[in-house]
């Protein structure tokens, strides 16, 4: 019998055994979010535990269009005493910037920034929030089905709508900077192009442009207007809300990692787009809302927009730009913190099946 500490041997010769692969094994510390020169098809060992705990969360957090009920919504929008134009506006302008913001976040993750991280535990949480941004633009090609809307003016509106396109316009140029196959980490310049695009995309678009619409579309629900479509915005919110933390986790890693990156002229950058992206979901929110209705109105909106700028300036290290904003909404906080298997509006599937037809409440 082989003894466990012999060296094999075949036909009475003994084989060599090439360990000079066992160099490669990955070490905690030569793994970098940016630059890094460690295997990245290695996952262990775990060095940002934080991106791995959030991929489980995501993960735990997995859910499907179909599960909503969308019948009362379908009833509600047939019939033209049910909402007020103003409501069915709000329905229509926050699909319309909704149903390709998804689509733009993915192309961000799939196209841009998954080349060029170099930690796989980040990569592998990338992987799940491109998964989920497909779910969510998925969601609302759920709503734009079930209501009988005109599919070709809703997904065409970030080309028509002028509120819709100048956010998308502002996004654009950071994706294409990230996306062209010539870019490339591992300079001082391009490092901040890279870190100033996480920015964008963590703290303005999916922590700063998704707000007046959610707040929107929740409202509605709370009052008992398009709660299918409400709980739908719910999940996403929660999902929205961890893509954010993550980006700030990564963008806050990356200058720990590299703090010459972080530099006065920089922050005076960061803090100017910041303000812009205030700038620009403000006049969405007076264009979706140019009356006020659902006990909100576009000042209001003004005010949150601040105090969520603040937060986000907070959380990655700058100064607050705006004096001392309050939070006209505090219920949204509670929407964040919703748990899975709650049942918010009463229209969730009570057995979740996959591959298998879904019974309804």
């Amino acid at each position: 019998m082989l003894a466990f500490e012999e060296t094999p041997k075949k036909n009475n010769k003994i084989i060599n055994v090439d360990d000079s692969g066992a160099e490669k094994r990955v070490k905690v510390e030569d793994k970098k979010v940016i630059n890094g020169k460690a295997d990245v098809n290695q996952l262990v060992p775990f060095k940002y535990n934080w991106a791995w705990d959030k991929y489980l969360a995501g993960c735990a957090n997995h859910w499907m269009p179909q599960e909503i009920n969308m019948t009362r919504d379908i009833s509600m929008w047939k019939d033209s005493s049910a909402l007020s134009e103003d409501e069915r506006l709000i329905v229509k302008r926050n699909l319309g910037f909704f149903v390709t913001a998804d689509s733009l976040a993915a192309n961000n993750i799939v196209l841009g920034t998954y080349r060029h991280i170099t930690a796989p535990e980040c990569r592998q949480y990338l992987l799940r929030q491109a998964f989920e941004e497909a779910i969510h633009t998925h969601a609302y090609q759920y709503i734009v089905e079930s209501l009988g809307l005109d599919e070709s003016e809703i997904f065409n509106a970030y080309n028509e709508i002028e509120c819709i396109k100048d956010k998308d316009d502002f996004l654009i140029p950071f994706i294409d900077v990230l996306s062209d196959p010539n870019f490339k980490t591992g300079t001082h310049d391009n490092d901040q192009k890279f870190l100033k695009s996480l920015i964008v995309f963590a703290c303005i678009m999916e922590g700063l442009f998704f707000y007046v619409g959610f707040t929107q579309i929740l409202a509605l629900g709370r009052q008992n207007k398009m709660t299918g479509a409400a709980e739908q915005y719910q999940y996403i919110l929660r999902d929205e809300s961890m893509h954010c933390n993550f980006g700030i986790d990564l963008i806050n890693q990356i200058k720990l990692e590299n703090p010459n990156l972080w530099t006065e002229q920089f922050k005076k950058e960061i803090s100017e787009l910041i303000k812009h992206g205030v700038e620009l979901e403000y006049r969405y929110a007076k264009d979706t809302m140019p009356r006020g209705v659902l006990g909100l109105n576009s000042s209001m909106f003004s005010e949150y927009l601040r105090f969520i700028a603040n937060r986000r300036c907070m959380q990655i290290g700058l100064d607050q730009i705006y004096d001392n904003p309050k939070n006209p909404f505090p219920w949204m906080s509670e929407m964040i913190d919703l748990k899975k298997e709650r049942n918010f509006f009463e229209t969730r599937v009570i057995e979740y099946q996959t591959g298998g037809a879904l019974n309804w409440d």
